[in-house]
């Protein structure tokens, strides 16, 4: 397997990409980086042009199986309207969910996953990493954690979207939206995942009240609900912020998983989206678990 590292959002510390390539080769896997991967362009690793340039050619290279991107940061809201259909599986996060919802829409699957920071100072016998490997191999991933407090229980079979609320919420009104996807999807309904970072209670409520009044909340069989990173409870918002996305589902009776092992932590496991996935739960002291095979 070849695969082509991108930096195709946030500038990132080559170091990083020297040691995520040193894993990967460990592994077997042949490496290499896009022309610009190691570009500074204020926040941005490169010029637009030149990130776009970047994608297309990793696209287009035939010897080229994975794309894995640096990092995310902020940068692919900025050119998403200048790619072309994704033909092979994305590997990212956070701001890697715009090429995420571009995947779902051109039928590909997409991995929500460690990049190269992690890739680097995590241990080899880390469960992400682990996870990871797995991943890449085509094996089961099989996650089991403690039921929340506020979980809905149940049980959902269904295509896995979503990823960075804010990304998310950033593309609602574009040809790239969850709407979009939702829309080029068969029966039955797809599952969402959704997490977060720094980002005010109040302006959770306000990206979560945008699914709902878009319609996007009642057509979803499942949600999952992953790390919100450094998202402070407000009191003035008379709840937790867990307890304000339950609310903003509160009208829909599908299983609703909360502080599921997903987001930007350490512990961040890989799953792939636009895959098929089976989720459950069973409170009362159970487990809450996703299956993907």
């Amino acid at each position: 397997m070849h695969i082509r590292i991108l930096s195709p959002s946030g500038v990132i510390d080559p170091a990083y990409i020297d040691g995520a390539s040193a894993r990967l080769r460990a592994w077997g896997y042949k490496v290499s980086e896009g022309v610009h991967a190691r570009d500074t362009w204020g926040r941005f690793a490169g010029t637009d042009e030149n990130r776009v340039a970047d994608i297309v050619d990793a696209l287009e290279d035939e010897n080229v199986d994975v794309i894995l991107c640096a990092r995310g940061g902020y940068g692919l809201q900025r050119i998403i309207d200048r790619l072309p259909a994704i033909t092979k599986p994305v590997v990212g996060f956070s701001d890697i969910t715009a090429l995420h919802n571009l995947s779902a829409l051109s039928g590909q699957s997409s991995l929500h996953a460690i990049m190269c920071k992690h890739l680097t100072t995590l241990p080899e016998e880390a469960e992400p990493v682990v996870a990871f490997r797995k991943a890449l191999t085509g094996e089961q991933l099989h996650y089991e954690w403690q039921s929340h407090p506020l979980d809905r229980p149940g049980k959902a079979e269904g295509v896995l979207i979503g990823g960075n609320l804010s990304v998310l919420y950033g593309l609602q009104g574009t040809p790239f939206s969850l709407s979009a996807i939702l829309s080029s999807q068969p029966s039955p309904k797809p599952l969402l995942l959704i997490e977060d970072i720094c980002e005010r209670h109040y302006h959770i409520d306000r990206m979560m009240r945008s699914l709902r009044m878009s319609g996007v909340l009642a057509n979803i069989g499942g949600l999952v609900v992953g790390q919100f990173t450094d998202c402070e409870d407000d009191e003035m918002m008379n709840g937790s912020v867990y307890e304000t996305i339950k609310e903003a589902v509160a009208d829909y009776d599908y299983p609703v998983l909360f502080n599921a092992p997903f987001g930007h932590v350490e512990h961040n496991l890989p799953l792939w989206l636009n895959r098929q996935t089976a989720i459950s739960c069973c409170c009362s002291g159970g487990k809450a678990c996703i299956i993907q095979h």
